[in-house]
């Protein structure tokens, strides 16, 4: 038996999941402030939500997911991706009754068979968004500014924003049209998967990885060249409101997304620091999925950033937040008696916001103390028979070990004292 974690997951433990629960604290505010309310979906479907929403051609598809039978004979996939499983629960729910646009925010865990690398898993996680029913360059504009505004918040830098459009159905037909006439004289050098990608779905021969046929990509002709009228007028508007916004950003011709569902607008932030993995996020508008999906047409835009490569490049710029420490303190004994109002003490603390800790293994005092140094909160107060029979006790701050008396029969003030003398306290 094997006790191992499988290949391409892993544990987060404390003060790990601290730090991640302050970054998606952080996320779910600044949703918020754009009026955003949360959803949870599951972490299984119909494998033919993926199959249809995501795109049969995609490498997700095709190669990376976790797809396995019920004992009722069901197709079903763990979620490789937000997105599909939204818009299902978007149409299944009724959602569109509602007023637009409808603004829904997810934190996930996915699911795909990858090749496992740094910043790369197997079951990894993303926050990430949806806005349904607004069909203009405003709300395109606006998932951006969320977005530049978190990574404000989060203390990142030199994070740039890559902006692009992929124009209507019928301006992508036109242009595989071209990309075929590209890679026709080519078609014998691609790797097999591009060879049925030139049939099935040129738009995808831009995202092999094979070397030659990545390299043969780079002179391939351009979509933002066969644009419509309305699709340029369209990313002109969100380029007007992003620079109105201060928001800088950089046209990049060459952003594809790695998904059939994209139209118009697609974006993605790219990290400029040296030794990082590039895009930390990406996303765009995606207005026909709905429909796809068996909904009425309602037009949709969204992102969804890799929280494993957030994190990854908050660590290289230095600004990974420090694991919390609250208002807390450890209750010692001394003896036996103590026990009882010690447990006492420590709910009342609790019940008032304070985390209370006490010995639950029976160590020696000096024992316990060095347990309390370990759990890292700043006080400490000794219980013995000679404070239970002042009804007093010192409240020690484990920092410089200053001592102050406290009443043992008043937890309002001392749940006061501990909070106002806290690290960080105003």
């Amino acid at each position: 038996m094997s006790l191992t974690a499988p290949k391409g997951t892993r544990d987060l433990l404390p003060p790990q999941t601290g730090v991640w629960r302050q970054v998606e604290t952080c996320f779910a505010e600044t949703c918020a402030l754009f009026q955003y309310g949360e959803i949870r979906i599951p972490t299984f479907e119909y494998t033919e939500v993926f199959q249809h929403g995501v795109g049969d051609t995609t490498d997700i598809v095709q190669k990376e997911m976790y797809t396995f039978q019920d004992k009722g004979g069901r197709s079903l996939t763990l979620r490789p991706e937000g997105t599909a499983g939204v818009v299902r629960s978007f149409i299944e729910q009724g959602l569109s009754s509602r007023p637009y646009p409808v603004k829904l925010f997810y934190i996930l865990n996915l699911f795909r068979y990858e090749n496992v690398q740094k910043g790369r898993y197997r079951e990894f996680h993303q926050l990430g968004l949806e806005a349904f029913g607004a069909p203009g360059p405003e709300i395109d504009a606006e998932v951006i500014a969320l977005l530049s505004l978190f990574f404000e918040r989060l203390g990142l830098r030199n994070i740039c924003l890559h902006l692009n459009s992929l124009g209507t159905a019928a301006c992508r037909q036109q242009y595989n049209e071209a990309l075929r006439r590209y890679y026709q004289p080519h078609l014998e050098e691609l790797c097999p998967d591009c060879q049925r990608r030139f049939e099935q779905n040129p738009l995808r021969l831009l995202d092999c990885k094979v070397a030659h046929d990545h390299e043969l990509a780079q002179g391939a002709p351009l979509l933002f060249d066969y644009l419509d009228a309305e699709s340029r007028e369209h990313f002109d508007g969100v380029t007007r409101l992003l620079e109105r916004w201060g928001i800088p950003y950089e046209i990049d011709k060459r952003i594809v997304r790695g998904l059939d569902y994209y139209s118009r607008t697609v974006f993605e932030f790219v990290s400029e620091n040296v030794g990082t993995q590039g895009t930390i996020c990406g996303g765009g508008r995606y207005d026909s999925l709905v429909e796809t999906l068996g909904g009425q047409a309602v037009p949709a835009c969204g992102f969804a950033i890799g929280e494993e490569r957030l994190l990854m490049e908050m660590e290289a710029q230095g600004v990974l937040p420090s694991p919390q420490s609250p208002a807390g303190v450890f209750i010692a004994t001394a003896e036996q008696a103590a026990v009882l109002p010690a447990a006492g003490l420590a709910q009342a603390l609790r019940r008032r916001g304070i985390s209370a800790a006490v010995d639950l293994c029976r160590r020696s005092l000096k024992a316990q103390m060095k347990y309390a140094n370990r759990l890292g909160l700043p006080f400490s107060l000794v219980l013995g028979a000679d404070e239970l029979a002042r009804g007093e006790a010192a409240l020690r701050s484990m920092a410089d070990g200053q001592e102050q008396p406290v009443r043992l029969d008043d937890p309002d003030r001392l749940a006061a004292l501990i909070n106002s003398a806290a690290p960080g306290a105003k």
